[in-house]
């Protein structure tokens, strides 16, 4: 296997954990913890979900710039050479980890926090405001795997 494509293999995969794991939480998961617990149950399983999830994508906060850098090193010749496809999806990629940085640094421990104080109304609004940022992290990475796919000229 070339360095071309072990680096581009490592970077789609970390693509793949991340925005695939908000689908699922956000599609499939949520909806079958909704059916199936009563509300402090689902509270103190979302409190155990975050966690496990937020070390695989912090692996791939880690590896998309580091991949994506070395992308663009074997690709084109730096930055100034890029696609602006590649700008573009380099800005949305901030935008997520921003996203992500204020879920796992604010909004988790207010969940933490609430079901601890066995406070389920503040838990609840809690997992609200982290199930919004999540749907609008999943949208921006849709977005991000949209245009990687699409290539676009722009």
């Amino acid at each position: 296997m070339s360095l071309v494509a072990f680096v581009y293999t490592l970077h789609v995969l970390s693509a793949v954990v991340w925005v695939g794991g908000m689908f699922f939480a956000w599609m499939i998961l949520r909806p079958a913890v909704i059916a199936a617990l009563e509300g402090p149950s689902r509270l103190k399983l979302w409190l155990q979900v975050f966690p496990r999830f937020f070390v695989w994508v912090w692996c791939a906060v880690v590896l998309l710039p580091v991949t994506g850098i070395g992308m663009i090193h074997l690709n084109f010749s730096g930055f100034q050479t890029a696609p602006r496809y590649v700008q573009v999806m380099m800005g949305l990629y901030v935008v997520m980890v921003a996203l992500f940085l204020r879920i796992s640094t604010l909004n988790l421990p207010q969940l933490r926090k609430a079901v601890a104080a066995e406070q389920w109304p503040d838990g609840v609004a809690a997992l609200g405001r982290i199930r919004r940022l999540v749907g609008i992290n999943l949208i921006v990475g849709i977005v991000v795997v949209a245009i990687a796919a699409m290539r676009p000229t722009f």
